[in-house]
């Protein structure tokens, strides 16, 4: 089978009505387990978005792009050539992202499922027939935006990309999506790879690999009319900012620091496997990871004890090369964040119970104990591998410090009473619940989205949820004759 992602296809080159050089240079492609360069990517600029935006634009005015047909969803559609071009991808994910082989295994997976999905919401009713008390006929159609930018991180490159741009495509919409420069293979190339080889028509997607500048750029643009933006929650503010100034939607998926509650009925061995995939899964580079365990002082002791033998024992290395639990974290200045907030964790009185050690880019899961609501590493997203535990004494204690946080993304709840569980979730504000299972979860069917500094609510996932974020709604109405007025 030939290569999906062949360097010869897009080595120094963007993707925006073929292949081409951007007008903003090149950027190395990086592999962080070894700190050696992969290739290059081409680099976008502010000429590049217009440029790319009124191309897009152009398949909308003459009616060639139709949201039934625009992304095959059968034999041979994208859904299928992520399954059918599936270990090239998991290269890419591994090599550029730091992705373990079962991560990059979940992101193919996912991206298939988010290519049905969206084929489905192509499906649904257009719209619906209202009443009206005149003599017409009444209806809310929903219509295409036009044109729809996507704006994804790092982290999970591909699933953070695909999950805005198939369902923007497949409601009739053309798409620019800018991936991060430090994954814009497996977060941009690749989506552009399968698509096209899928049959979209050109000028319907635009891959554009660029820093924030041309993120601002690509919100600027009076051609883009939805901005779908997964980032950092302050990276997410200056974006409802400037889609604000402009007039446009801002779909915000953000970060997060969510809450791993550890109820005093809870098997203790089953929490700490949750506890550990939900803290250093990808190194802790995810948004929904547990950034606060919280535990019964009677429980908190042994918990941290079990999870600080998980840690030790977990191998850390070059998923490339060797079986291993963690990964890479993509670059140095994210390694230092993560020291930074360990070391002063500690310094302000918290206990190194495991980790806290790195060698180059591989940060060891690291486990804290005895930290308070001020403590760094408790108190802000690491967006690294660390667990912070914290014993609370009461059922309204826990729900206060769940409480107590300005993110809302994801919640785990883990006891042996269920509706014990479901009870306290209700007090506790976030976008995501799972009752006995750890806070990392994603499902193409689902709708996914935060509260708070998380986010602006569930805006991904599901065919009602795509509809809602990537269409308008369009009142029309029809009469036999037309009506006559008073003048």
């Amino acid at each position: 089978m030939t290569s999906l992602l062949d360097s010869a296809t897009w080595s120094a080159r963007l993707y925006s009505s073929g292949w081409r050089p951007g007008s903003g240079g090149t950027s190395p492609v990086m592999e962080p387990a070894t700190l050696s360069r992969l290739d290059e990517v081409g680099l976008a600029d502010a000429s590049d978005v217009r440029s790319a935006a009124v191309a897009a634009v152009r398949p909308n005015r003459t009616g060639r792009h139709s949201p039934t047909r625009s992304v095959p969803p059968c034999s041979g559609g994208p859904g299928d050539l992520w399954t059918q071009h599936a270990d090239d991808v998991h290269e890419w994910l591994i090599r550029e992202a730091g992705s373990i082989p079962p991560k990059a295994a979940v992101e193919t997976q996912i991206a298939a499922q988010e290519c049905y999905e969206a084929a489905a919401a192509a499906a649904l009713p257009w719209g619906q027939l209202l009443r009206s008390p005149q003599q017409r006929l009444s209806m809310a159609a929903r219509v295409p935006v036009g044109v729809v930018g996507v704006i994804a991180p790092f982290n999970f490159p591909l699933i953070l990309a695909i999950r805005s741009v198939a369902p923007a495509l497949a409601l009739g919409n053309a798409v620019v999506l800018k991936p991060d420069p430090r994954t814009a293979v497996a977060g941009g190339f690749a989506v552009a790879r399968v698509f096209e080889a899928a049959g979209l028509p050109e000028g319907l997607l635009h891959v554009l690999p660029g820093a924030a500048d041309v993120g601002a750029s690509l919100i600027r643009d009076e051609a883009i009319r939805v901005v779908s933006f997964t980032g950092s929650s302050a990276a997410g503010r200056q974006v409802a900012e400037l889609a604000g100034t402009h007039l446009k939607r801002a779909h915000l998926e953000l970060g997060g620091n969510s809450a791993l509650l550890i109820l005093d009925d809870a098997d203790l061995d089953a929490a700490v496997g949750l506890g550990a995939w939900g803290s250093w899964l990808h190194q802790g580079q995810i948004c929904m990871t547990a950034g606060r365990h919280l535990v019964p002082e009677s429980l908190a002791a042994d918990y941290v004890e079990r999870l600080a033998a998980k840690a030790d024992a977990l191998p850390v290395g070059d998923p490339n090369i060797e079986q291993v639990a963690l990964g890479p974290v993509i670059d140095e200045g994210q390694r230092d964040k993560i020291h930074g907030l360990v070391t002063a964790s500690v310094d302000s009185g918290a206990r190194l119970a495991a980790g806290g050690e790195y060698d180059r880019l591989f940060y060891r899961p690291t486990v804290l104990a005895d930290v308070t609501a001020l403590t760094p590493a408790y108190a802000q997203e690491v967006f690294g591998p660390v667990a912070p535990v914290r014993a609370y004494g009461s059922v309204d204690e826990v729900v206060a410090m769940a409480q107590d946080s300005a993110y809302g993304l994801s919640l785990g709840i883990v006891t042996q009473d269920v509706m014990r569980g479901w009870e306290i979730a209700q007090q506790i504000p976030t976008g995501i619940v799972h009752i006995n299972d750890q806070t990392v979860n994603d499902d193409a069917t689902a709708p996914f989205g935060g509260v708070g500094d998380s986010g602006t609510g569930s805006r991904f996932g599901g065919a009602e949820a795509n509809v809602e974020a990537f269409t308008d709604t369009r009142w029309i109405t029809m009469r036999g004759t037309p009506p006559a007025y008073p003048f």
